[in-house]
């Protein structure tokens, strides 16, 4: 007698396929698997890897409120979670930017919608404990925050720790590639994102895929998320509307000046080959645009990518990768993809080398805020947080004054805080700041910009150890 261990194994020659069907239903059959009051996970990275069609179906049944959305973002305006937004189907939201739909902010401000911030990999590890059966976690990121009030915290390995409880959900509605008849899911570059962390953390897991196979086609070594954790199937084969993402190299709209090329060639300056560097939006993306394959740097995207290369001519996201920026990119030889858990696993690990990012203000503590516009809702942090804290290098490229001609360096942050003691190197319009054993140098000045101008615009104090 021959045994074959697990209840999925399958032994052909005794048993033939053990493997279960599940079952292929359609967008309305998935819709009405969520029930009024349910906690519904959205997978996608904006609409990247956003199960669209499944989603808008649920709109179609406005009847079903109450719902907690969780999902990196709610959507697009009128696209996606915003159908939901849009028809007053959602009770609360537990995301990380909620800011990309302005009709979120709206909403949240008029008290139509609760909303719950994370930080992104905080929200990330959330949905993979939940998934894993793990009741919540301690983390370092957040810690000296708002959104740390009212949390738990220990200080565990000499850094402070915030807790955070585990987030499963009743349904969740993820987007994959492929999928055979036992479930089996691949992704497609990019859009794996929260979707594979999302596959296991609900009671009904309903995959939107392009194509279904049969069991057996797919490489069982190539495989990204096991049939075991889904429940349904709803082909909805690739095309523009299906994918509802709007990430497209015609909506890049980099400001380039000579000012920011300077302040873009000095941070690369800061960095040697072979670092993994994460690029922020804004100033930092013009990095990207000099970086050469002589450099030897590799760059990190936190939504689930290493080897990002620099944008195509033309094209969208049905071509290429996207980066957190939401812009599409080439993959350069060697490059990886990746889940979002993944991601933030190799930030807050410190296994990223620097982090180049902007800022609203930088204080002689090194504690950087940039999460949070004076006058606007805190409702859109993203992934600053993981990386101020997790990067071993915090590179922050900003203007050296605000509108108002206030210098955005300052001897103590009275905005928000985005991360505590964190930030190793400053450049502005007008100088480059380095800080060692908790003083801040300057060390060199920009193209045209004197010592007295410098002295002039800026609060902080700082010794001067000008480079020749």
């Amino acid at each position: 007698m021959h045994y074959v261990c697990g209840c999925r194994a399958r032994y052909s020659n005794y048993f033939g396929s053990s493997m279960k069907q599940v079952a292929l239903i359609s967008a309305e059959e998935a819709a009405a698997k969520v029930q009024v009051g349910d906690t519904l996970l959205v997978g996608g990275f904006g609409m990247t890897g956003n199960p669209v069609q499944l989603v808008h179906a649920l709109a179609e049944s406005p009847e079903t409120n109450q719902l907690t959305y969780v999902g990196n973002n709610v959507g697009e305006i009128g696209l996606g979670g915003g159908r939901l937004l849009r028809n007053g189907q959602l009770k609360k939201a537990i995301g990380s930017f909620f800011t990309s739909n302005r009709e979120a902010v709206v909403a949240a401000q008029k008290g139509e919608i609760e909303t719950e911030l994370l930080p992104q990999g905080t929200l990330a590890e959330a949905i993979r404990a939940g998934g894993a059966g793990i009741g919540g976690f301690f983390t370092p990121t957040s810690a000296g925050t708002l959104l740390a009030q009212g949390r738990e915290s220990k200080t565990l390995k000499g850094k402070e720790q915030i807790f955070q409880e585990s987030i499963i959900g009743d349904v969740a509605f993820i987007r994959a590639w492929k999928a055979d008849t036992a479930g089996n899911l691949q992704y497609r570059l990019t859009e794996r994102n929260f979707n594979p962390l999302m596959a296991t953390a609900a009671k009904v897991v309903i995959a939107e895929v392009q194509e279904i196979v049969a069991e057996g086609e797919l490489d069982p070594d190539q495989i990204h998320t096991p049939g075991c954790f889904v429940d349904y199937l709803v082909n909805i084969p690739l095309s523009e509307e299906a994918l509802g993402s709007s990430a497209n190299v015609a909506n890049s709209d980099k400001l380039v000046s000579e000012e920011r090329m300077n302040m873009a060639r000095a941070a690369l300056a800061e960095l040697k080959s072979g670092d993994l560097v994460n690029l922020g939006i804004g100033i930092p993306t013009l990095v990207a645009d000099l970086i050469t394959p002589d450099h030897g740097i590799i760059l990190h995207s936190e939504n689930g990518m290493v080897g990002v290369g620099p944008e195509p001519k033309s094209g969208g996201a049905m071509d290429y990768p996207v980066n957190a920026g939401k812009i599409p990119v080439t993959a350069l030889p060697g490059s990886s993809y990746f889940d979002s858990a993944d991601s933030f696993g190799m930030i807050r690990g410190s296994h990223v080398d620097a982090a180049i990012m902007g800022g609203l203000q930088v204080d002689a503590q090194g504690n950087l805020a940039n999460w949070a516009v004076p006058g606007k809702p805190l409702l859109g942090v993203g992934g600053a947080m993981d990386l101020a804290n997790g990067a071993r290098r915090l590179i922050v490229t900003m203007t050296h004054t605000d509108k108002e001609g206030n210098s955005k360096l300052v001897e103590r942050c009275n905005l928000p805080v985005t991360a505590i003691d964190s930030v190793s190197v400053i450049i502005t319009d007008l100088a480059v700041f380095h800080r060692s054993e908790g003083k801040w140098c300057l060390t060199s000045l920009m193209p045209g910009v004197s010592l007295d101008e410098v002295l002039e615009n800026t609060e902080m104090a700082f010794e001067v150890a000008l480079k020749p």
